[in-house]
């Protein structure tokens, strides 16, 4: 079985009542130096990090951020820039790179910043979320535009033969908002008009439930308003209020394969490679029936490669007995 046959397998047959995973696809993600941001700097560096750590997919980074635009009071945001491919040129231009020399051998995945993240590149993390606290419907009209800015993107990566995205979703912190009703309503429609594009054309796409501004706005109190987001596979951090959930629980949640069981800024990031094998050895004995073993988030960009390949030499030697099968 090759490597795309080895993840897509995962989709087969559902979670409960299928056989026994008996291989352990891994895969891990940072962010490379700016000097490989674009062009074929950055296709040779997501190829050299690809084949050194052994992991079963390809995950494009995402390195074209919005850029900023004056942003003063919730109107503003009607007057934001919708953004063509021209502007996508460079990301778009690594997406053909990878997809011609990649996708035979992988899976070819790129990571999708949600709407509201990339309103937050146009005018500021924490102008938007107190301007969605004092005019949503103000804020509304320029996330549209974000969003109709980053579905002609998608249509382009698709068009180009990306298999499937890593959408990223932010807004759902327990900090980000007094009222969840502003992420239900602002937020959430917009990931949604995303994730329904890609999952219908796209066979593997992963819903990365995103706790990276943790520190700022806190982690997740409740995973409810995601479990009916599209995606194949969920991956994000198990911690969820004063709970740690296993993989197996969140897989059941969800009804669908998780990814994850590494904490980024834990052993990958500071330990030795014997201890990152023992923290993978243990994270697969309790691994549930359809699991890819992953980090909770991009980890940190000075992560030895050494620790990132260890994980993932441990997923792959792993004796398929050890799975659970929910």
């Amino acid at each position: 079985m090759n490597r795309r046959d080895a993840v897509l397998s995962l989709l087969d047959g559902g979670l409960k009542g299928s056989p026994p995973q008996t291989y352990f696809p891994a895969a891990f993600f940072l962010h490379f130096p700016p000097e490989c941001h674009q062009g074929a700097a950055a296709v040779a560096k997501h190829q050299e990090f690809f084949r050194f750590t052994g992991m079963d997919f390809v995950k494009i980074q995402y390195e074209r951020t919005f850029p900023a635009h004056p942003v003063s009071k919730p109107e503003d945001w009607a007057s934001v820039p919708r953004l063509g491919l021209d502007f996508f040129e460079p990301q778009l231009e690594v997406v053909r790179g990878l997809v011609a020399t990649m996708k035979a051998e992988a899976l070819v995945i790129l990571t999708l910043y949600s709407p509201l993240m990339c309103a937050g590149h146009l005018g500021g993390r924490d102008t938007l979320t107190r301007h969605l606290h004092e005019n949503p419907d103000a804020v509304k009209k320029g996330l549209e535009i974000v969003t109709d800015s980053l579905l002609e993107f998608v249509r382009a990566c698709i068009e180009i033969g990306v298999d499937g995205f890593y959408h990223s979703t932010q807004g759902g912190e327990s900090r980000r908002f007094r009222d969840p009703a502003l992420f239900t309503r602002y937020v959430k429609p917009y990931d949604l008009a995303l994730m329904e594009e890609i999952n219908r054309c796209c066979p593997f796409n992963i819903l990365h439930i995103c706790d990276y501004h943790s520190d700022e706005y806190g982690g997740y109190d409740d995973l409810t308003p995601f479990l009916d987001y599209p995606g194949h596979v969920v991956n994000c951090s198990p911690v969820i209020g004063e709970r740690t959930l296993s993989g197996a629980e969140l897989s059941e949640l969800f009804g669908r394969p998780f990814m994850g069981g590494m904490e980024r800024r834990g052993v990958l990031a500071t330990g030795t490679e014997e201890e990152v094998r023992r923290e993978a050895r243990r994270i697969l004995r309790e691994a549930p029936g359809r699991f890819i073993l992953g980090a909770d988030c991009t980890v940190p960009a000075g992560t030895p490669w050494e620790n990132l390949r260890a994980a993932i030499d441990e997923a792959h030697r792993f004796p398929g007995e050890g799975a659970v099968n929910e």
